[in-house]
């Protein structure tokens, strides 16, 4: 399953995102800026920018898996981070090439709306979620929304974001990295539940138009820390501040959802 290689290697299952900010897009940023080498499998294309999503073309459930296993016999992975899957079928392709190819490090992102507010997975997938998918994940971050529809609970406190991470885990998955931006306040609460501990990560919330790629961006820089060998408390830790930073020099670019600036630590560098 795996080659010799020096440096680590992570794999985005995912949708792309035509806009760039995003997605399998957004993911190779990511995975490049933290210096590991990314390789994709394309789950649905989207005609897609800044503003909205104006069309969607689905990848069929064999063909994603014929992509995993074309890199991963190849080259290899040492993280697995999920995006848009978009229907059961997809989930439970996905879900069966995790087990067969024993891919390690999963970050399960489970993406299902965007920016812009267009659904991006059906019901049936999110039941596929939360009977193949998770139980597999090393970690799964949701954001809110996403966590209110995974365990049917409003949460609107950082006590409900507890409960609901409780309640994830209790779902079969190794950790759960619950994102709180959706909750007001001038601080942004992230909570990581791991092997019955409760870590809090705490950021000053960011304002700004430049928010199109954040939950992207966190998921797929805690597979790029895990590839690279990290603990999931230090992963997430570094994953936060590289989000916070790229939000604060975000490019400028379209009339919507204005994206981030992955490379922003190689700009400021020089």
């Amino acid at each position: 399953m795996t080659t010799d290689s020096s440096r680590p290697r992570a794999l985005t299952i995912a949708g792309s995102d035509s806009g760039g900010g995003a997605g399998i897009q957004g993911d190779l940023k990511t995975f490049a800026a933290f210096g590991v080498y990314g390789t994709s499998a394309i789950t649905a294309l989207t005609a897609q920018n800044t503003v909205a999503v104006s069309g969607v073309h689905l990848v069929p459930a064999e063909f994603v898996t014929a992509q995993i296993e074309a890199v991963v016999s190849d080259i290899g992975c040492d993280a697995v981070k999920t995006g848009m899957l978009a229907t059961s079928a997809i989930v439970e392709a996905v879900a069966a090439s995790v087990v067969a190819l024993e891919l390690p490090n999963l970050v399960v992102d489970p993406v299902m709306v965007a920016k812009s507010g267009d659904r991006l997975l059906d019901d049936d997938a999110v039941h596929a979620v939360r009977a193949s998918l998770l139980r597999l994940a090393r970690v799964v971050t949701p954001n809110i929304p996403e966590a209110e529809v995974l365990t049917g609970m409003p949460i609107g406190s950082r006590e409900a974001m507890r409960e609901a991470a409780h309640r994830l885990a209790a779902m079969g998955c190794r950790a759960v990295l619950l994102k709180g931006g959706h909750l007001p306040g001038e601080d942004v609460v992230d909570i990581l539940f791991e092997d019955g501990g409760l870590h809090e990560f705490v950021g000053p919330r960011i304002a700004g138009p430049h928010t199109h790629g954040t939950g992207c961006a966190m998921a797929a820089a805690v597979a790029a820390g895990l590839a690279r060998g990290e603990d999931l408390v230090s992963a997430v830790g570094t994953a936060k501040a590289y989000v916070a930073g790229a939000m604060r020099h975000g490019v400028n670019v379209g009339r919507g959802h204005q994206p981030l600036d992955h490379f922003w630590q190689s700009v400021e560098g020089r």
